[in-house]
Order: C-alpha cells, then sequence, then structure tokens
C-alpha cells in the first residue's frame, strides 16, 4: 500500500510541472500589455518600457520562466496589478468563504443523496425509484442562479427565516455563519445531491446483482447489513470518484452562488480579475484550482485503497 501511495504522489509532481509551463505560456502569449494596465492610457512609450524592465517582462521568455518559478516555489504568487497587493494574501482572504460552502454543501449531498440512492436501487423499478430519479432529472435541468433565487423567495423574503445575502465566518459566530451559509449550501447541493444520488443508484444496483449479496441474503443477513456494509462499501469507488471531483468542482465554479448570495470566495475573485486582465491574480488561480483538482484526484486514488484492496498492487 505504501508503494502504492508513492507512487501516485510522485505522478503529480510533472502534472503540476506541465500545468504551470502551460499557464505561465498561456499568459504570456496571449494579447495584451500588463505594462499598458499599470501605467493607463496617458503612459508614454518611455513609461512602458521602463515598467517592462523592472517586471522583467523584456527578457527571453525561459529568463522570465526560470524567475518565476523560484518566486512560485518560495509561495510568492506576484502583486495585482490593480490593487498593488500581494496575491496570496489576496486568496487567503477569499478562499476559506468558498472552502466553508463548498464543504457545507458536500456534507449535505452526501447525506442525503447516498441514503436516496441505495433506497432507489433497493426498490428498484417502484415509485420511491421513479421519484429519486426525477429528482435527478430535475437537479439537473434547472439552472443553478434559479434555485438560489427561488430559495431566497422562499426562506428569506416570505417566511422570513434566513438572511439573504452576506457570509460569517464560522469561527466567529458558527450560528451566523450556518444561518447565512445554508441558501447557497442548499442551492448548490440541489445539483450534487442529484449527482451523487444517480451514481450512487447505478453502482449499488450492478452490486445488487452479485452472487455474494444473493448469499448474504440466503444466509438470513439483515438487510441493512446487506445494502450498508456488503453493498454499498464494494460500490463506494464510482461514488467517491463523483464526491472528490464534486468538492473540486465546488471549490473552483461556484462563481454565479456567491453573486447571488454575495460571497466574497475566489469565484468572484477570478471574475474581477479576467475582467480586469489582472495577470498575476488570473495566473495565481488558475494554478490554484489546477493544483486542488490534481490534489484532490489523489486524494481519490488513495482512498480506493480502502474500499478496494486490490487497487494497492
Amino acid at each position: 500500500m505504501f508503494g502504492y501511495i508513492l507512487r501516485r504522489i510522485l505522478a503529480v509532481i510533472p502534472v503540476l510541472l506541465i500545468v504551470a509551463i502551460f499557464v505561465f505560456l498561456l499568459l504570456r502569449l496571449t494579447p495584451g500589455d500588463p505594462a499598458a494596465i499599470i501605467a493607463g492610457d496617458m503612459a508614454t512609450p518611455a513609461q512602458l518600457e521602463r515598467i517592462r524592465d523592472q517586471m522583467g517582462l523584456n527578457d527571453p521568455l525561459h529568463i522570465q520562466f526560470i524567475t518565476w518559478m523560484g518566486a512560485l516555489l518560495q509561495g510568492d504568487l506576484g502583486v495585482s496589478l490593480i490593487s498593488n497587493t500581494d496575491v496570496t494574501t489576496m486568496i487567503g482572504q477569499r478562499i476559506w468563504p468558498t472552502i466553508h460552502i463548498a464543504l457545507l454543501t458536500i456534507v449535505i449531498s452526501v447525506a442525503v443523496a447516498v441514503p436516496l440512492g441505495v433506497l432507489a436501487a433497493w426498490r428498484h423499478r417502484s415509485w420511491v425509484d421513479y421519484a429519486v430519479m426525477s429528482f435527478s432529472v430535475l437537479g439537473f435541468s434547472v439552472p443553478v442562479f434559479v434555485i438560489g433565487y427561488l430559495f431566497i423567495l422562499a426562506f428569506s423574503l416570505t417566511l422570513g427565516w434566513l438572511p439573504v445575502q452576506g457570509y460569517t465566518p464560522p469561527t466567529q459566530d458558527f450560528g451566523a455563519f450556518l444561518s447565512r451559509a445554508i441558501l447557497p449550501a442548499l442551492t448548490l447541493a440541489t445539483i450534487y445531491i442529484a449527482l451523487i444520488a444517480r451514481m450512487t443508484r447505478a453502482s449499488m444496483l450492478e452490486v445488487l446483482s452479485e452472487d455474494y449479496i444473493r448469499t448474504a441474503r440466503a444466509k438470513g443477513v439483515a438487510e441493512r447489513r446487506v445494502l450498508f456494509r456488503h453493498a454499498l462499501r464494494n460500490a463506494a469507488v464510482p461514488i467517491m470518484t463523483i464526491v472528490g471531483t464534486g468538492f473540486a468542482l465546488l471549490i473552483s465554479g461556484v462563481v454565479v452562488t456567491e453573486s447571488v448570495f454575495n460571497i466574497p470566495g475566489i469565484g468572484r475573485l477570478t471574475v474581477d480579475a479576467i475582467l480586469a486582465r489582472d495577470y498575476p491574480v488570473i495566473q495565481a488561480m488558475i494554478l490554484l484550482t489546477s493544483a486542488i483538482y490534481v490534489l484532490v484526484n489523489l486524494v481519490i486514488d488513495i482512498s480506493y485503497t480502502f474500499f478496494d484492496p486490490r487497487i494497492r498492487y
């Protein structure tokens, strides 16, 4: 098992290096001059040239890459061209709201979707199965911002139970955090419940037809134990894949939800940076998103070994 984990960790290194090269070249070769953004429209050619020298933009491409990689390995992501703020500080201020909302979304999604998927597979072709599948189709079909506005209309404007917008850190006031985070989390969870429930149902249906499940039932094992101890554990590999991928998507793709609920997360930071052509921030966000995807997939791969020992070899 240790050898498998070590191989998976070593395989991450070249992937991250390729991502870094791609991001560096992508922003260096796209149209636009960072010096012109900093200096403004009234800058003279001499001022633009001086800024390019200060930023190292006149150096050969390979020298720029070596300098950039050296700073990156030291945790230096550069300085925002617009706000003149350290990019690492900007991300540190924005990432926690996104992580907190993503974690709450995944917890709600797994807690609801896995039992629904198991129930749908257990009652295959019954009204329960059809109801779960209908919900899955509906969850995929309705845009996330429509779901968000419906929740705001129902729980905030009509019933007055929850605040409409804003974010409070859980370390500051956990009750206030839940009251403000539950609506965006439920909005996102609607989609992921549909996805995870569908995958759970498909995996469970495949496992429930296996001989060892029929043997367990013939030996008189309780149905709940058959479903959750024998079947669900063996169906967990594809479910874990969906859950892990969903978490990575939540970290990098909650722009609409953050905008609807006015959450100061990294999704809105990314959009603002793209609109302002703030190259260091865009570069850092692409790297962060890619690193999250790679690391989440690494964790998923390692988690497989706990459900299927054959994967360790």
